[in-house]
């Protein structure tokens, strides 16, 4: 396995072996500014949770495994994996990893809880600078449930149909941009639907359901959008490299836009139907627990009661 096989977006398009699915696992590309991201924000979690466990606290194990393996362990593996290596080559390669990146890293970044462990573990300083974040009126504006839902929604349209793509075949720091976007749009969406941690913005339970209700067709509609397109998205960049040495391999450029929609409307359907049905889930557990305290409650009234 190539690893780390570190390229040059310029260049890494033109000497590209044929595509396969198993080349996804061994034709690792390494992108240094995404790496140093990735390495820094699972450190920073992995003291936390040592700094909680020298205290004699107990942090949730299924916590940090989804915050450091599949949100984090997603990021990598989006950004650096064959992926990575592909996602400026086929638009369908590129399409699987945005939907990585907006929804399966956010949703697991979510359920880490790491606000929670960050309020947990810092010093007194640091931790109310982080409390008077929260309680700002900017992160209340960024939060606010209709605005979060209207950013998810509108920004792969804005992707796809302005020049922000095209812009991204063409420049590496416009596509790192466009990969950290993509996970901050889905964390502002999913975190306070996910609601472990104390952040703004959370609402009750149905209305979360009706907000991950509500996004599924749009990602229907801009799969069939895609697929439907006479022209091609990103067209200079892709019929380039089919007149270049990959054309021999490359498969027609409409036929890998018509599989990329496809991929975005089963995958965003799939995995959104998938959270759908965990959010329910978390809405039957915390009925019960409520049903729980009122139960405790009724019998404390009543053992007073007789009491007296």
């Amino acid at each position: 396995m190539d690893f780390p096989r570190v390229l040059a977006a310029s260049d890494a398009v033109q000497d590209l072996p044929r595509f396969t699915w198993g080349r996804v696992w061994t034709d690792w590309s390494l992108d240094p500014f995404l790496f140093v991201v990735t390495v820094w924000v699972a450190g920073l979690y992995v003291v936390g949770v040592l700094v909680l466990r020298n205290r004699g606290v107990h942090w949730p194990v299924g916590r940090t495994l989804a915050f450091l393996v599949a949100g984090m362990g997603g990021f990598l593996f989006a950004t650096a994996s064959g992926l990575s290596t592909y996602d400026t080559t086929l638009i369908s390669v590129h399409m699987v990893q945005h939907m990585i990146l907006s929804m399966w890293v956010p949703v697991f970044l979510a359920l880490g809880a790491p606000v929670t462990l960050a309020l947990r573990t810092l010093p007194r300083k640091p931790r109310g600078v982080l409390l008077a974040v929260l309680h700002s009126r900017v992160a209340k504006v960024l939060s606010f449930p209709p605005l979060t839902f209207a950013l998810y929604v509108i920004s792969p349209w804005a992707l796809y149909f302005s020049g922000w793509y095209d812009a991204s075949l063409d420049s590496a720091y416009v596509h790192e941009m466009m990969h950290v976007h993509l996970v901050l749009v889905g964390c502002l969406f999913f975190w306070p639907i996910v609601g472990i941690d104390p952040v703004p913005g959370r609402v009750s339970y149905p209305f979360r359901m009706a907000l991950v209700f509500l996004s599924l067709p749009f990602h229907a509609f801009l799969g069939v959008t895609i697929m439907s397109q006479d022209s091609l998205i990103g067209g200079d960049h892709y019929r380039a490299l089919r007149e270049g040495p990959m054309g021999a391999w490359l498969p027609d450029a409409a036929a890998d836009q018509n599989l990329a929609g496809g991929i975005l409307w089963a995958t965003g359907d799939l995995v959104g139907l998938l959270f759908f049905g965990v959010l329910f889930a978390q809405w039957v557990r915390a009925s019960m627990r409520e049903a729980a305290r009122e139960d405790r409650r009724l019998d404390l009234l009543e053992q007073r009661s007789n009491g007296g």
